[in-house]
């Protein structure tokens, strides 16, 4: 776009600049590599689109500066457009510090030694690494994916060999600037443009104006490779325009283009996978702790803890003081359920973590991701809880460390929840939607902590705020269907269906959202719905305890008790002691199949379990009444009479079975002790049938 800038009369024409200022404000949001190709059209304009040298350049300056001329309108058009591409450069920077906040990113020491290496290490390795990178250019054979850590040793001392290369390097680039800036023909031009492309977008790179986070890094490399194809591509045609090197030089190009296919090909299944990819960075290099880490990253990933913890060890071995290393190792440790190596290999990372100074920023000096560290140990011990107090402790050393650690308010807020500490609880997780107000996951926390604080009204609101960030928040939606529902109120039942709908869609192999949908029918006398719903529950958890209570209780309310017994069995067969199922099953075998025995063994367990289960109890004094055994019911009924004092039903009954003991006692009968027992009169007849018996022995043994 910028090379039409210029008009056929050598005019300015705007638009071409306007694009291009465009493309790169969204190249530099893309990476900020993109704010170099200013650079590139400064370059281009002066040396190619005017046509100037070094040597003119600098005759016209001493003109200007001594008087004896003035500066030619084409160089104030030159000027005039430079400036409006530094102008439009600097407000570009100025977004970009203001979208990073004036701060530079947080690098440790072990993703650039040099950065932190004191002269003339800093200096010396900063200046080796210029042809370290050329080198990955001219011969792309030994890639590494990270070059971070101990890559590539620093350089201490000047009398290191390495030096040389970092002259021979400084002495092929000055050669190449004085030829493509002094002299106007092609080849300088071609040159020049070349050189733009290598180093302009190598420069934010280059660690000059400010460190970055990595040693060397190929992906920088991307934009100057096309400068330095340029370059090949220039030698390559001067070489085959000798004729004698002409053929030659086309051997050379078949095979630079044979053996770079083939690595390229080659290169490709390093990278199927992060496993791959890593290990083939170990071939390479393995004085980089960070390579060891990787690939136990990606065992991890797989589950593969036994196999990650040996890289996880390597890279600590590797890099003694690499906090991350030691956090990974207790993480594997953890995961394999190995609590006591965890928790000593977390507090070596805590260890090695920088000591807080007076009067200078903590978070300044510390990578993130190392503050987890206390998390992390914290997290592990508060699985004990006798040391609840020491995990709280470890959350407030990493919140004092840095006051803007989300994580560790959230992780608080959870313990303090667990300590029994609702308030302090709420004030944790409050604090954390101050740093982030948009987060579902901290306003359903809130909601849960108000929950504990027996304000539904307030869970409520915090739960709907939840779903207006994430309205498919699957715990949000699920938990205030639960407490709509626990409300009674019939208004917000349409409301919580629908929240359980949504859930059942998100997790459709949860057995409790249709369950929960079976309740909220049977609330609204739904009774087909309701009988879908708590199948479809059973067909997923068949051991579903209160699905299946409710449908037999719904079949029951239904009179539709005969099916109810069937659920009831496979009920009591997962929990035979459960009260519920044996108080409704008795019931059922009492009052529709007559079956007074099979409902006594269920009353008879309940009481046998709990002896102040009010309702087993008096349901056993029926059955006693049943099998007319009515001094056995009176005295069960004035038993469960005595747990419940003030229950109505149980002293109406007991006045019953009271008046039929002294309807018997009036009429001269005895009160027969259960069902068939026999009357007075008709024990008195068999009394006397049994003395004739015997008087009839003795006559008989008389007369022998």
């Amino acid at each position: 776009s910028y090379t039409k800038s210029k008009g056929p009369d050598n005019s300015i024409v705007w638009t071409p600049i306007a694009v291009a200022v465009f493309l790169v404000a969204v190249a530099t949001l893309c990476k900020e590599q993109g704010i170099t190709v200013v650079g590139i059209c400064c370059v281009y304009e002066v040396f190619i689109a005017q046509g100037y040298t070094f040597p003119v350049l600098w005759d016209t300056t001493l003109q200007i500066l001594m008087g004896k001329g003035s500066i030619p309108y084409s160089m104030l058009q030159t000027l005039l457009k430079l400036i409006v591409l530094m102008f439009s450069t600097l407000l570009l920077v100025v977004v970009r510090v203001q979208v990073i906040q004036s701060q530079l990113p947080v690098f440790t020491r072990f993703d650039n030694p040099a950065a932190v290496s004191t002269t003339p290490a800093r200096q010396l390795t900063f200046n080796y690494l210029l042809p370290v990178n050329a080198w990955l250019l001219l011969n792309p054979s030994e890639l590494c994916c990270d070059w971070t850590m101990g890559t590539i040793p620093l350089i201490e001392s000047i009398l290191d060999i390495r030096n040389l290369a970092t002259l021979l390097f400084y002495f092929l680039l000055g050669y190449l600037i004085v030829f493509s800036v002094r002299y106007s023909g092609d080849s300088s031009k071609t040159v020049l443009m070349a050189l733009c492309l290598i180093i302009l977008p190598f420069i934010p790179a280059s660690n000059l104006f400010f460190p970055v986070g990595f040693v060397v890094a190929e992906r920088v490399l991307y934009v100057p490779s096309m400068g330095f194809c340029m370059l090949v591509a220039h030698g390559w045609k001067k070489l085959s325009s000798n004729g004698r090197l002409r053929t030659l030089s086309w051997i050379f190009l078949a095979l630079v283009v044979f053996t770079h296919a083939i690595k390229t090909f080659n290169r490709n299944w390093d990278w199927e996978s992060e496993y791959t990819l890593f290990t083939s960075a170990l071939k390479v290099n393995k004085n980089n702790a960070k390579l060891w880490n990787n690939v136990g990253h990606a065992l991890e990933n797989e589950k593969n803890y036994e196999r990650a913890l040996r890289f996880f060890k390597k890279a600590t071995e590797v890099q003694p003081d690499d906090i991350g290393a030691h956090m990974n190792v207790g993480r594997t440790y953890k995961n394999l359920n190995r609590s006591k190596e965890a928790e000593e290999s977390y507090l070596i990372a805590k260890a090695l973590m920088p000591q807080v100074i007076p009067g200078k920023k903590y978070a300044a000096r510390v990578a993130p991701n190392h503050l987890n560290v206390y998390i992390n140990l914290a997290n592990l011990i508060r699985a004990n809880e006798s040391r609840l107090e020491e995990a709280d402790q470890l959350y407030r050393q990493a919140i004092s460390m840095r006051p803007d650690f989300k994580q560790a308010y959230i992780s608080r807020g959870e313990l303090l929840l667990k300590m029994n500490k609702p308030l302090e609880a709420r004030e944790a997780y409050i604090k954390a939607l101050e740093l982030d107000r948009m987060n579902a996951d901290l306003w359903y926390n809130l909601a849960i902590v108000y929950i504990e604080l027996k304000d539904p009204s307030e869970a409520l609101r915090n739960f709907n705020q939840a779903l207006e960030l994430n309205p498919r928040h699957k715990l949000a939606l699920f938990n205030s269907a639960l407490l709509m529902q626990e409300s009674g109120s019939a208004r917000l039942r349409p409301e919580a269906k629908r929240r359980l709908l949504t859930y059942v869609e998100e997790e459709p192999h949860d057995a409790n959202g249709y369950f929960n949908l079976g309740m909220l029918a049977m609330d609204e006398k739904k009774d087909t719905e309701a009988e879908v719903w708590m199948k479809k529950a059973i067909q997923l958890h068949h051991c579903f305890r209160s699905a299946l209570f409710n449908l037999a209780l719904l079949y029951s309310q239904t009179s539709r008790e005969l099916e109810a017994l069937p659920v009831l069995d496979e009920l009591l067969r997962f929990y035979p002691d459960h009260s519920k199922g044996l108080i409704l099953k008795g019931d059922i075998l009492m009052n529709q199949k007559k079956d007074i025995k099979g409902a006594k063994k269920c009353f008879e367990k309940i009481v046998e379990m709990d002896p102040n289960n009010v309702q087993g109890k008096h349901n056993l004094c029926v059955v006693y009444f049943e099998e007319r055994d009515l001094i056995k019911a009176e005295k069960c009924l004035v038993e469960t009479l005595a747990l419940a004092p003030h229950e109505e039903y149980i002293q109406r009954h007991l006045s019953i079975v009271r008046g039929k003991i002294m309807a018997l006692n009036t009429a001269g009968q005895s009160v027969p002790p259960k069902e068939g027992a026999l009357t007075l009169p008709e024990q008195k007849k068999i009394q006397k049938k049994k003395k004739k018996k015997k008087k009839k022995k003795k006559k008989k043994k008389k007369k022998k």
